[in-house]
């Protein structure tokens, strides 16, 4: 039996393209064209105006400059002191004594002097010097531990010789002779034991070398050390007057010595005063500035070298990173040739234009407002052209554009596009400034603008 010869065709149903499937695929297409404008495209980064303050770096060390008298013995032997470094010694007051021949050493090591227990004012004098060191010492200045160490040695060593002392009387008696020369203050003053050279300092003294630490030696006078007729013996600080010495730029000094007094912190106890304001400039060009105090001598009167912070005023307004300021040019119009004109009613020039046939006519142009002077408005310079007339309202007289000026500022983008602002710097670091706020034509907090100035253009669309 012979097939039917019957063929089955499979059906193709015919495209049906209707208004739907072609609003889908525009869709899809903006869709796509979009996000790869976004892949590509530089994408800006948006910084929100606060109000802020900057405070400047004004940490310097400084020189203290006392009125310090240099004691010198008279008697060659072994130096024993009474006196308590950094405590006032008044006129007659037993200071040190001078062992001649070295036995009250040799009776002190043989004799049964007992044991002895610190009072508490003992105990407070030594934990307030341990406190002290404690709170102000820092890695980079590790010769502060030999100091220390000497400030130690000295409250203890006023403890142990009133031990020593009555051996020394036992010893002149025992042998019916002043062995032991005892010698006491001529003047009042804060007993220091130790020399650096520096006793004799004034500020018209003062160069850069005397700032440079790794030169400054400081010799301290040690107890039961052989001294000879002539050396120095020990230090007066005379007088609660001081200064402190920084070394600082002439702008600083002439803005210090306007103000006459200035608030210090003391870095080493936190505490602040005021300080009365002296400069200087030596003849090799460098500034200095003293600050003089009546109070909290004795609590330095054995540094040198002081750490302080000048508390000048912080300045406060628009915080902004430096990164977002940019500098553009405008032209600069007369005041008279700006009016407002327009379906809008909007700020504008009146510029001379020619029409096909070459016939002069007035266009009247809109144009932002960047900045004004008295007699000047800042333009926008994308709107006009070098050499372009303006008419003056009202009037047939002419103004060719040519002045051009640059203004500092910023980009908002509050309407999605690059909008320079203008500011007004009031105080700069490294990082940030500070910016004038509620002015006509700049910024305002919470304001967005540009992080970084250099990845837009002008009146560019922001992709964020």
């Amino acid at each position: 039996m012979a097939g039917n010869g019957n063929k089955i065709t499979k059906y193709r149903r015919p495209l049906n393209i209707n208004i739907g499937m072609i609003i889908f695929a525009v869709i899809f297409l903006y869709v796509i064209v979009c996000v790869i404008m976004y892949l590509s495209a530089d994408h800006v980064i948006g910084y929100e105006v606060k109000e802020g303050a900057l405070s400047s770096n004004n940490i310097y060390k400084g020189i203290a400059i006392r009125k310090e008298e240099i004691v010198t013995t008279t008697s060659a032997g072994y130096a024993n002191y009474y006196a308590r470094e950094g405590e006032r010694a008044a006129v007659g007051n037993l200071i040190y004594t001078i062992d001649e021949t070295g036995k009250l050493s040799d009776y002190i090591k043989t004799s049964e002097t007992g044991e002895n227990s610190l009072s508490k004012e003992d105990l407070y004098s030594l934990k307030t010097e341990i406190e002290s060191f404690s709170n102000g010492f820092g890695r980079t200045n590790f010769s502060d531990i030999y100091n220390f160490k000497y400030n130690i040695q000295g409250t203890v060593l006023k403890l142990a010789n009133y031990n020593i002392l009555e051996n020394a009387n036992a010893l002149n008696e025992a042998s019916n002779t002043a062995l032991i020369d005892y010698f006491y203050a001529q003047d009042s003053g804060i007993v220091i034991y130790s020399i650096d050279g520096y006793e004799n300092l004034t500020l018209q003294d003062m160069t850069a070398e005397y700032f440079d630490q790794k030169n400054y030696e400081k010799n301290h006078l040690v107890n039961n050390e052989l001294v000879a007729a002539g050396d120095p013996i020990y230090k007066l600080s005379t007088d609660e007057d001081w200064s402190i010495v920084i070394q600082v730029d002439a702008e600083l000094a002439e803005q210090l010595a306007e103000a006459e007094y200035v608030q210090v912190k003391f870095l080493k106890n936190q505490y602040t005063s005021w300080g009365a304001v002296e400069s200087y400039t030596n003849e090799e060009g460098d500034t200095f500035v003293a600050l003089s105090f009546t109070n909290s001598m004795v609590t330095f009167c054995t540094e040198r070298f002081i750490d302080i912070e000048l508390m000048l005023e912080n300045e406060t307004g628009l915080k902004i990173p430096n990164s977002s300021i940019v500098e553009k040019e405008f032209f600069i119009v007369p005041k008279e040739y700006v009016t407002k004109g327009g379906n809008s009613g909007n700020t504008g020039v009146l510029l001379e234009t020619y029409d096909d046939e070459g016939n002069t006519t007035t266009e009247f142009v809109e144009t932002t407002i960047y900045e004004e002077t008295d007699t000047e408005y800042y333009l926008d310079d994308t709107v006009l052209r070098s050499g372009s007339y303006l008419i003056k309202p009202d009037s047939t007289e002419k103004y060719a554009v040519s002045k051009i000026g640059s203004l500092q500022g910023v980009y908002n983008i509050n309407k999605g596009y690059a909008d320079f602002k203008q500011i007004i710097i009031l105080y700069q670091n490294d990082e940030y400034s500070i910016v004038k706020s509620n002015t006509n034509y700049g910024l305002n907090v919470y304001d967005y603008i540009v992080l970084d100035a250099s990845t837009v253009n002008d009146n560019e669309f922001i992709y964020e």
